[in-house]
């Protein structure tokens, strides 16, 4: 008898007991996730709208602000005044933000999802190619950032018109939940100043052998794919994007100086990879220099990625420096959500993408707040993809828990 993730209500026939059986929570939900919508821009009104029917997020989470539409900076002070207002609206709850415009994305020398999650702070902004501060979210076991760190992660549900949002959210809406047998694709291109996370591609393609299938390619572009699930380069202008099929929930950047700027980027602007298809992507906002840290880590993102977390946490303990970094997506796209279906009456199968090896301890108790029994543990998981049968006695009732 084993399983896994997520609160669910199971109803077996009435032949058996009706207990509910509380997953190990993997990553954020709809009711923890705060959305901003700037009430003088009618594109940001509209996109929040129709997030918050295609994601169920609560009224009292949808968090409106005023200001000028049209400007890709704000500087310091107005951004200030903005965030304190953001912040006081915020419920206790919540634990990061939808933010439901494209421009502006940069407050001062920051970009706005990270001065929106750590507040203005010029230690986050570099000089003369320096480094940044660092986050305390990189690499976090965290699934309450808001609560464990003190920041709520920030991502921009950005694009250039209504048609393209839609798509994006619908994307990752269709993600959850999908496992997709898709490939991660890292490439090492001629432009070595760009390329210098393949450095670390070799070791990402040892760690995550048998979770994902990865490619690691010594070429410019990706050419006619249609399994896309991760695409890591570095190019100030990726091509071929045109030939590439994104599956849902696909995340994908390319580490360049201006990425981040979305809407007016002398370099290729990170919006093309969701208007390619992606469902997720980064990029910086000021002059970085090729510091690795201040880009994703491939292997991270992929590994909690797997373990179910969003594309918003995946993607943001990813990135060391992220201080002028601009995070944009569907933020609650997680596509490998484990999920629990029931096979026959008191018999069900777990569905799960490990990103390593282990058990699941299963317990019960009569009440949510416990005490919770061990009832057993499950066969070895492996990494990657992974399907559990188990049955449960007729006479079961109240609470199974399972933990790692």
């Amino acid at each position: 008898m084993r399983r896994f993730f997520l609160l669910l209500l199971l109803a077996a026939s009435a032949a058996f007991a009706q207990p509910q059986i509380i997953l190990p929570r993997s990553g954020l939900t709809a009711d923890e996730l705060g959305l901003v919508v700037n009430e003088d821009d009618p594109l940001s009104r509209e996109i929040a709208a129709y997030y918050a029917r295609a994601r169920r997020i609560p009224e009292g989470n949808v968090i409106r602000v005023r200001f000028a539409p049209g400007r890709t900076a704000l500087a310091r002070e107005e951004f200030e005044r903005l965030r304190e207002e953001i912040v006081r609206a915020t419920p206790a709850h919540v634990q990061a933000y939808a933010v439901a415009w494209t421009a502006p994305y940069r407050a001062g020398c920051m970009s706005l999802t990270s001065a929106l999650a750590f507040g203005f702070d010029e230690r986050f902004c570099s000089k003369q190619c320096g480094t940044t501060a660092p986050s305390p979210y990189f690499n976090s076991p965290s699934l309450y950032p808001a609560r464990d760190h003190g920041l709520r992660p920030a991502m921009l549900l950005a694009a250039r018109d209504f048609a393209r949002a839609k798509a994006l959210i619908d994307r990752g809406v269709a993600a959850d939940g999908r496992f997709p047998a898709g490939r991660a694709y890292l490439l090492e291109t001629r432009d070595k100043a760009r390329s210098v996370r393949a450095a670390s591609f070799a070791q990402t393609a040892q760690e995550l052998a048998g979770v994902f299938p990865i490619a690691v390619l010594a070429q410019d572009a990706l050419e006619d794919r249609d399994d896309v699930l991760f695409y890591f380069t570095g190019m100030a202008q990726v091509a071929a994007l045109e030939t590439l099929t994104f599956l849902p929930g696909a995340l994908a950047d390319h580490l360049t100086s201006f990425g981040g700027q979305l809407t007016d980027s002398q370099q290729m602007s990170s919006l093309a990879w969701l208007e390619a298809g992606a469902t997720a992507s980064y990029g910086t906002v000021v002059e970085p220099c090729n510091h690795a840290q201040k880009f994703p880590l491939p292997a991270v993102a992929m590994f909690f990625y797997a373990a179910g977390a969003t594309a918003i946490e995946a993607y943001w303990k990813s990135v060391a420096w992220p201080g002028e970094g601009v995070f944009i997506g569907e933020p609650l796209a997680r596509p490998f959500a484990p999920a629990l279906q029931a096979v026959r009456p008191g018999a069900f199968e777990l569905r799960l993408q490990a990103p390593r090896e282990g058990r699941l301890r299963l317990t019960h108790a009569a009440s949510p707040m416990g005490p919770f029994r061990p009832l057993g543990e499950s066969p070895p998981i492996r990494r990657g993809a992974n399907r559990l049968r188990f049955a449960l006695p007729p006479q079961l009732d109240g609470f199974l828990r399972l933990q790692w």
